[in-house]
């Protein structure tokens, strides 16, 4: 399983609880879209991750940029990802982003907003804040390999409640 988390704000912990630290010490791969703010949270997600990713975001001090990237493109379950904590210009320039990285899919945080977008032609998909929602619901996402190639994905709150399921298709049938 590939989980996908964002925004943790924190200087101390990652502020895990309930289903999404269980999600995350399940997990494959931990991918993390940036906003820890200080190193401690960093290392603090690499203790519990048995294979762990992650951008910096606009809140994340010198420590933290000088050991992860802005972005970069990874690959799960067939879907080549590209993630960034965010891009000026909303979706088209997730867009883009996207289509430049050669992406099918693209993963970003900062809006705190759990969102899976398939209006486009890349998905994008944030997974919200697991510890500072801003007015939305504290969630993540997990994504599971589908037999035939594929992800099949859910966005899933702190409590375990799924309200969102979706299918990223290699093929870009979405």
């Amino acid at each position: 399983m590939l989980v996908l988390v964002s925004d943790t704000h924190s200087t101390d912990s990652h502020r895990l609880t309930g289903r999404t630290l269980e999600a995350v010490r399940e997990a494959d791969l931990v991918v993390h879209a940036g906003d820890f703010m200080r190193e401690p949270v960093l290392d603090a997600f690499i203790d519990e991750s048995s294979q762990f990713l992650a951008v910096y975001g606009n809140n994340d001090d010198a420590g933290i940029r000088d050991r992860i990237p802005e972005a970069r493109n990874f690959t799960y379950g067939g879907i080549e990802f590209a993630m960034t904590h965010t891009r000026r210009g909303g979706p088209q320039a997730l867009t883009l982003f996207g289509r430049e990285r050669g992406a099918d899919a693209v993963v970003f945080g900062h809006s705190h907003r759990p969102t899976f977008d398939a209006t486009g032609a890349i998905p994008l998909i944030n997974p919200g804040s697991h510890a500072q929602p801003r007015g939305h619901r504290k969630a993540h996402a997990e994504l599971e390999p589908l037999p035939d190639g594929g992800l099949r994905g859910r966005l899933v709150t702190v409590d375990g409640s799924v309200f969102e399921r979706f299918t990223l298709d290699p093929h870009g049938r979405n």
